[in-house]
């Protein structure tokens, strides 16, 4: 339990209010609704009241302005910008200028996907606008490079500055966890992504990539773990802080006794460590779950089908939505892997399956054959597939909410358990009410086959709802042990106290007699309450607060690179070193921005 932690000093909690200072300091007003910060150059509202949050504001945007140093030098500027009269661009020089334009073209190259040598095509794209539109500017250009050796040299500047900010943030961590996610890739080389989750001293949730880790260089368990213990020093952090683990359900990753989880586990167990919790069924959740349904080999004969659709029936106009939604997922040429897990998605299997009658007529006009069809067993295996990817489906939509931490999260999982269990006694009884695709191949079934009164045997489709019942219970089984950290952490004012542990039943007393406490409660979300809680009266929840946070309650961000990924599968599966791949992949999954002041004088002073 994590209840019970050693006590150590905290630190007392920024008062969450504007303060005049940072009007010059940080070149922000409060605004007239009187929340968060306005910024007097690019005029956007910091969210938060946190001197932190805006001083990462001005220091990623606006560092140009450090060189108003003096007293009377800063009011004036102050001044001016409340005025309106005076902007970043008046102030930089042409070559700034047109370095920060460079390198804010090669983020959105990277952002898209597109290879090196687009960045000529997107300059000889502006060249003829400007021509053509604004022919006095046209010698700007003259002043930006995107050659191909240039972008890939501005995109790993873009990325060791994103790194940088991160590492700063790292090393200010309560408490923070991994996701280690090894399926993602369908290029020639495997890798394995690590994505890190903290939270700092005022809950303030972090997620970013922390690196790549090329497989077929690091083969074996032991090599893989060296590299995540190298780039967590890299990072400032110990495994002393490490609170959760989240990776697939591979052997390489939960493998009983070879297991990289059995590893981390083993290196981080010490007397000032706390107990690491580990779940396996966040990412990819309907991609691998499917293989435990996919009874009879659905998705390899749906996939042969879309594959003739794709060269002999693209200009048929009932499969152009389906065209047009498999080509939005992975493009127009074909992959076999990335057309394989797009078909393991709920929502594609019951497009397929609306048009089942189209694709039938479809194969029996290119002479394909079309035994399937008149396979009883097969064709209920398939109704049966798409009920419950579609479930499956809505519960990976509903992970995918951030910031909602793991306890919400677990709910979810909670209730689709409860949900299996629902469809078990409804199996048993005959009764597909829960089952709308398998009911209605049922029906036309039994229209068919009037004299069989045996349409599907129950027993099968029970043994793969009990086999997804045992996996759901092992990929979070140490979710449940922490059962009672998740429910104080989401509801800490109904929690009974003498359900709590002593050691922390005196400060959940003093909290629930708290009645400000209780006004704070109501009116903030979770995050911002437990913010505000006084560490040093309430050192234990707020110790429980930083570890519940730092969770995982989400595979959003394992989603956006494994979207990036097969989106521009094509330009990724060309040769790139490793280093290109994850400076691609950090800017692609980032929410940090750049900090464009320090990359175009690290611009500058590599021309002087």
């Amino acid at each position: 339990m994590w209840m019970t932690p050693k006590r150590s000093k905290m630190e007392v909690d920024e008062a969450l209010v504007f303060r005049p200072e940072w009007t010059q300091r940080y070149l922000v007003v409060e605004p007239p609704e009187g929340d968060g910060a306005l910024c007097l150059v690019c005029r956007r509202l910091v969210a938060s009241t946190r001197e932190r949050d805006v001083r990462r504001h001005y220091e990623a945007e606006h560092e140009y302005y450090e060189r108003y140093v003096a007293e009377g030098d800063r009011a004036a500027l102050v001044e001016r910008l409340r005025q309106g009269d005076m902007s970043l661009s008046t102030l930089l020089t042409p070559e700034e200028k047109a370095a920060r334009a460079g390198l804010g073209l090669c983020r959105l190259l990277a952002l898209k996907g597109r290879g090196w040598a687009e960045g000529d095509f997107v300059h000889q794209c502006m060249e003829i606008l400007l021509k053509e539109v604004l022919p006095e500017h046209v010698g700007v250009l003259q002043r930006i490079n995107l050659s191909p050796e240039i972008t890939r040299q501005r995109i790993l500047s873009i990325d060791s500055n994103l790194r940088c900010q991160l590492f700063n943030r790292a090393r200010q961590f309560k408490a923070y966890s991994l996701a280690l996610d090894d399926q993602a890739f369908v290029a020639y080389e495997n890798y394995l992504l690590v994505f890190i989750r903290g939270v700092g001293h005022d809950l303030e949730v972090q997620e970013d990539l922390l690196t790549i880790i090329n497989l077929t260089h690091h083969f074996s368990v032991g090599a893989l773990m060296s590299a995540i213990l190298e780039s967590l020093q890299r990072a400032g952090l110990s495994l002393q802080r490490m609170v959760g683990l989240t990776t697939t359900h591979t052997l390489r990753m939960i493998g009983e006794n070879s297991g990289l989880v059995s590893y981390m586990r083993e290196k981080a167990v010490s007397p000032n460590c706390w107990n690491v919790i580990h779940y396996s069924g966040f990412l990819h959740l309907e991609l691998l779950s499917s293989y435990d349904i996919d009874i009879n080999q659905i998705v390899n004969t749906i996939s042969e089908w879309i594959v003739l659709i794709k060269t002999r029936g693209v200009r048929r106009p009932e499969f152009q939505s389906l065209l047009t939604e498999s080509e939005s997922e992975h493009g127009e040429r074909i992959n076999g892997r990335c057309l394989n897990n797009w078909l393991r998605r709920g929502k594609s299997l019951k497009l397929i399956f609306s048009l089942r009658k189209e694709i039938e007529a479809f194969l029996v006009s290119v002479g394909a054959t079309t035994v399937h069809f008149t396979d009883k067993q097969w064709l209920c295996d398939f109704g049966f597939l798409v009920d419950v990817m579609n479930c499956l489906q809505e519960l990976s939509e509903e992970l995918q909410t951030s910031k909602v931490f793991a306890a919400s999260a677990f709910d979810h999982i909670c209730t689709f358990e409860s949900k299996l269990n629902l469809f078990q006694r409804h199996i048993e009884e005959k009764n597909l009410t829960d089952f709308p695709a398998f009911k209605e191949v049922v029906d036309e079934l039994k229209q068919q086959y009037k004299e069989d009164q045996k349409i599907f045997d129950p027993d099968r489709y029970q043994m793969v709802i009990s086999r997804l019942q045992k996996d759901f219970e092992r990929h979070f089984k140490d979710l449940r042990f922490i059962k009672k950290d998740l429910e104080l952490f989401s509801n800490p004012f109904n929690f009974k106290p003498e359900y709590a542990p002593i050691s922390v039943r005196v400060e959940l007393t003093k909290l629930q007699a708290n009645t400000s406490l209780w006004n704070e409660y109501r009116v903030k979300t979770l995050g911002q309450f437990y913010a505000g809680l006084p560490a040093e009266s309430y050192p234990i929840i707020k110790g429980v607060a930083y570890k519940v946070a730092s969770l995982f309650d989400s595979n959003q961000i394992c989603e956006k690179a494994f979207s990036y990924l097969t989106r521009n599968q094509h330009t990724l599966s060309q040769p790139l070193t490793d280093e290109h791949l994850q400076a691609l992949f950090r800017v692609a999954t980032t929410e940090m921005v750049p900090s464009w002041d320090d990359l175009v004088r690290g611009i500058n002073e590599a021309n002087l």
